[in-house]
């Protein structure tokens, strides 16, 4: 249980590193980036860019964390139960009024 909590907590910030490494991997030189007239600004522009990528990275490890943690919840609630997806189904213990 533990190790799952903690995996799931460090995969936002795997992928914001895993995108701010892309990043910087994908764009070898700043020329590319800004233009020949720019480059003595290349260095600032491209960690603007590398901190953009490696925010949208870390939105992407939280919805990613969100929807894995949720789908994990409620696979392990609807083990215990017998049946899965119990939600809108009736059990047997209501009673019904005609």
């Amino acid at each position: 249980m533990f190790v799952r909590h903690l995996l799931l907590a460090s995969l936002p910030l795997v992928c914001g590193l895993a995108a701010g490494w892309g990043f910087a991997w994908w764009q070898e030189e700043c020329g590319k980036l800004v233009g020949f007239l720019f480059s003595a600004k290349c260095r600032g522009v491209q960690l603007q860019y590398q901190l953009l990528f490696q925010t949208w990275g870390v939105v992407a490890g939280c919805l990613l964390a969100a929807g894995l943690g949720s789908w994990l919840e409620v696979r392990r609630r609807g083990k215990g139960k017998g049946e899965r997806g119990m939600v809108g189904r009736e059990t047997g213990n209501e009673t019904r009024e005609t």
